[in-house]
C-alpha cells in the first residue's frame, strides 16, 4: 500500500494534478486532417446568408449542478448536486471578434495565422423540472404522484421539447448529438467541447450536453472520489434526458457520446433505457433512435464493463418477454471505443481503484479472438486503439486534440463513414478491434 501510495503521489505531481484544476485559456481545437489544406474538406457547408452574423456555437444544455456559490467565478452553475434537471440556452464564442470569412480560414489550417480563443457567452435557463423526490398523495391506500409536481413536469417536458423541435427546424441534420463530460470538468469546459465537436462537425446536428456536478478543484483524491459518487447520483438525470430527447417528435435519430468518466453514466443510462423498453415489450433500437455510441478514454474497469454489456445474455429469467426465443439488441446503432495506452490519467484511476485494466487504456493484444469473435456476435462495436504521441498533457483528451483521431470521428459521425472505408483507413488487428497506423515522424 506504501508503495502504491508514493507511487500516485509522484505520478499525481507530475502530471499536475495534485492541485486541483488550473484556470487556463481555452484554444479551439486544431483542426482535423479531413479539412486540411491544401484540398480539405470545406467544415461549414451552409450558405453564408444562412448561417447568421454571429461565429458562436449556440448549444442546448441539460444539467443536475446546482447554482454556482464561488464569488470568483461568473459561471452559472457550480460544482454541488441539484435534486431537479434544469435545460437552456449557452453560447460559446470564437474569437475574439472573428468573422465567417476568417474563421472559415482558419478552421481549415494545420497552422494557424491567429488565436481562436474559446470563451462563455450567453448563458440562458429556460425551465426546469420539478425537485425531486416528486411529491406524492394516498388515497385509499394507494400512492399517487401529486399533481401540482405532475403538471409541473408536464410543463417542462413541453418546453424542452418545443426549443428542440424549435432548433430541429433550423438544423442541416434532423438530429442530436449529446455529449456527457468526465472528471475536472466545469460548466464552461463541457460546453467547450461540446462546440468544438459541433463546429467541426459543421454545425448540422442539433448540439446538447449533458454536465453533471463532476468535481474540478481542491484535492485531487478527495475530488475523484467525490466525483464518483456524483457519476452515480447522475444516472438517472441523463436516463430522464436521453429519454425526453429521443421521444421527441421530429427528431431521426441521437448520437450520444461520452468522455472519460462521463461513460460510466452513458453505459448506465443506456443499459437501463434499454431494459425498460424491452420490459415494455420493445424494440430498444425503435424507440431510442440511437445511432452512434462513442467512448471516448472510458475511465471503466474492463470486467464492471463487459458485465454491463454482456450481463443479460446470461440471464434467461431477466428478458422473458419475447415468445420467439431470440435476443433483443441492447447494444444500440454503432458502439465505438477510443482507447489509448498512453492515457497517463486513465492510469492513476487504474492505481486508485486497482483495476487490472481500464478500457480507456486497453492494448490490442490485451483483447483476445475469444473475446472479439463473442463481442462481434452481440452488434456493431468497434475498439480503435491510439498509440501515438500524447497531443496534451495527459493523453486523456486526444479525441480533440489530435488531428487524425478527431478526423476519424468526424468520418464516422457527419459522414457515416465505417471503418476501412476511404478516409478511415485504420489498420484491423481482429474482428472488432483497429488501429491507427504509425504516424511518420
Amino acid at each position: 500500500m506504501v508503495r502504491i501510495t508514493c507511487r500516485l503521489i509522484i505520478l499525481l505531481t507530475t502530471v499536475g494534478l495534485i492541485t486541483g484544476c488550473a484556470s487556463k485559456p481555452r484554444q479551439l481545437m486544431p483542426t482535423p486532417l479531413l479539412y486540411q489544406q491544401p484540398g480539405g474538406e470545406a467544415v461549414i457547408r451552409l450558405p453564408l446568408a444562412e448561417r447568421g452574423s454571429s461565429t458562436a456555437v449556440n448549444l442546448l444544455y441539460l444539467t443536475d449542478r446546482g447554482p454556482e456559490t464561488d464569488p470568483e467565478t461568473d459561471l452559472p452553475y457550480g460544482q454541488t448536486r441539484a435534486d431537479r434537471i434544469a435545460f437552456g440556452s449557452a453560447e460559446v464564442e470564437i474569437g475574439p471578434g472573428i468573422a465567417w470569412p476568417a474563421l472559415d480560414r482558419e478552421s481549415r489550417l494545420s497552422e494557424r495565422t491567429r488565436d481562436l480563443d474559446l470563451s462563455l457567452g450567453r448563458v440562458r435557463e429556460l425551465g426546469r423540472f420539478p425537485n425531486e423526490p416528486y411529491q406524492v398523495v394516498i388515497r385509499d391506500s394507494k400512492i399517487f404522484r401529486d399533481a401540482t409536481d405532475t403538471e409541473q413536469h408536464t410543463r417542462a417536458k413541453r418546453q424542452l421539447r418545443a426549443e428542440l423541435q424549435r432548433r430541429l427546424a433550423q438544423a442541416p441534420r434532423k438530429e442530436a448529438l449529446l455529449y456527457v463530460h468526465g472528471f475536472n470538468e466545469t460548466f464552461a469546459t463541457a460546453a467547450f467541447t461540446t462546440a468544438e465537436l459541433c463546429h467541426f462537425l459543421g454545425r448540422e446536428p442539433v448540439c446538447t450536453f449533458f454536465t453533471w456536478p463532476a468535481s474540478s478543484t481542491g484535492n485531487f483524491l478527495i475530488s475523484y472520489t467525490s466525483t464518483t459518487e456524483s457519476a452515480e447520483y447522475a444516472v438517472n438525470h441523463l436516463k430522464k434526458t436521453i429519454r425526453l430527447l429521443a421521444m421527441t417528435p421530429g427528431l431521426e435519430r441521437i448520437q450520444l457520446l461520452a468522455h472519460s468518466r462521463g461513460t460510466v453514466l452513458l453505459l448506465r443510462a443506456v443499459r437501463e433505457l434499454a431494459l425498460e423498453a424491452i420490459a415494455a415489450g420493445q424494440e430498444p433500437a425503435d424507440t431510442l433512435k440511437i445511432d452512434h455510441l462513442v467512448f471516448f478514454s472510458p475511465d471503466l474497469d474492463v470486467d464492471v464493463a463487459s458485465q454491463s454489456i454482456t450481463a443479460f445474455v446470461s440471464d434467461p429469467d431477466l428478458i422473458s418477454v419475447w415468445p420467439s426465443g431470440y435476443l433483443p439488441r441492447t447494444l444500440l446503432g454503432q458502439l465505438t471505443i477510443y482507447s489509448s495506452p498512453q492515457d497517463r490519467a486513465l492510469l492513476i484511476s487504474r492505481i486508485l481503484f486497482r483495476s487490472q485494466s481500464r478500457v480507456g487504456n486497453l492494448r490490442a493484444e490485451e483483447i483476445g479472438p475469444q473475446v472479439q469473435e463473442y463481442l462481434a456476435k452481440l452488434g456493431r462495436i468497434d475498439i480503435i486503439i491510439y498509440e501515438g504521441k500524447r497531443t496534451d498533457a495527459f493523453g486523456h483528451s486526444y479525441f480533440t486534440t489530435n488531428p487524425r483521431v478527431s478526423s476519424d470521428v468526424i468520418q464516422m459521425l457527419r459522414y457515416d463513414k465505417r471503418l476501412g472505408e476511404p478516409g478511415r483507413e485504420l489498420n484491423r488487428l481482429g474482428p472488432v478491434v483497429w488501429k491507427f497506423p504509425v504516424a511518420p515522424e
